[in-house]
């Protein structure tokens, strides 16, 4: 009898945000590289703050599809040193995320530019294709 399962497509895609590299202007900035494929499916994660963010009334959101996808609008006085947050897709259908294309992160800031920070965000993803 031959095995017909397709092989195991699952990976874990690391982003960090760094002030001194991103800057923290009230926008939506880019983080690069686009780790998950096309057809690639955010199941779930964590948000750990390396450096507290720094910027008297600021919020962030982190996004890889649709605003908010993956981290909502957070005020920066829950991203403490060292905090671990989770992320919107808890490893549900309901929650999980089908990138249409190659996906980066992207962090939204608002309220008050930053004027420092580093956060990193672990996703795991799988495929069916």
């Amino acid at each position: 009898m031959q095995n017909e399962a397709l092989a195991s497509r699952l990976g874990w895609a690391v982003w960090e945000y760094d002030f001194a590299k991103h800057g923290g202007a009230i926008s939506s900035i880019a983080i690069t590289p686009k780790l998950i494929p096309t057809g690639g499916i955010i199941l779930g994660g964590i948000v750990h703050v390396k450096t507290a963010p720094v910027g008297s009334g600021a919020s962030v959101a982190f996004q890889a599809a649709a605003a908010g996808d993956i981290l909502e609008t957070t005020a920066i006085t829950a991203l403490t040193l060292n905090a671990l947050l989770d992320v919107v897709p808890v490893y549900t259908a309901a929650t999980s995320i089908r990138c249409t294309a190659h996906t980066q992160l992207t962090i939204v800031i608002s309220g008050a530019a930053l004027t420092a920070g580093k956060i990193a965000v672990g996703l795991s993803w799988g495929s069916t294709d």
